[in-house]
């Protein structure tokens, strides 16, 4: 069964919040397992545990943790780590290769990344080569990754969900 977490790297607390959070939320309406972050933001970590209480699934989070253990342990598990970057190769030219890999480590970085992640990497993958969000790069990335199977995804154990509408907002409880 195909494993897939996102390790966001570089949270800065007292200003990354939004983002990060949005990054995890994107990981896990994209299909992925759950989200370390390497940083000390039990705030972000709280919030994302909580969508995943009220809204369904099994996306952990775990805050505080050091990203070079993390990989260097995903790597020596056998996984693979993916590191987003406008720097990297193309999505469309590797993409059929790293869907054929089971555990998957995605790195985001939020400030500059040390140059040590880059050869750190089995793979430096570009979504694209203009500037834009970790968010984007994250669900356009998970989108390829999945083929878009995880539109489809649903939660039996969902405390909420969304009735599909045409003309309005509705939850189901």
């Amino acid at each position: 069964m195909k494993r897939v977490c996102i390790l966001r790297l570089g949270h800065r607390p007292f200003r990354d919040k939004r983002v990060t959070t949005h990054v995890g939320l994107a990981a896990r309406a994209f299909g992925a397992d759950g989200m370390y972050l390497a940083a000390d933001d039990p705030g972000v970590a709280g919030s994302l545990r909580d969508v995943t209480a009220r809204w369904g699934g099994d996306f952990f989070v775990e805050d505080g943790i050091s990203w070079k253990t993390c990989v260097r342990s995903w790597k020596e598990r056998g996984g693979t780590v993916v590191h987003l970057t406008m720097y990297g190769l193309p999505l469309g030219k590797v993409i059929g290769e790293i869907r054929g890999k089971e555990q998957i480590l995605v790195v985001v970085g939020a400030e500059k990344v040390p140059g040590e992640m880059y050869g750190l990497a089995d793979y430096n993958v570009s979504v694209t080569s203009q500037p834009h969000s970790e968010v984007s790069g994250t669900a356009v990335f998970l989108d390829h990754l999945f083929e878009g199977a995880e539109l489809d995804r649903t939660y039996p154990d969902a405390e909420l969900r969304i009735e599909p509408s045409r003309d309005g907002k509705r939850t189901v409880p």
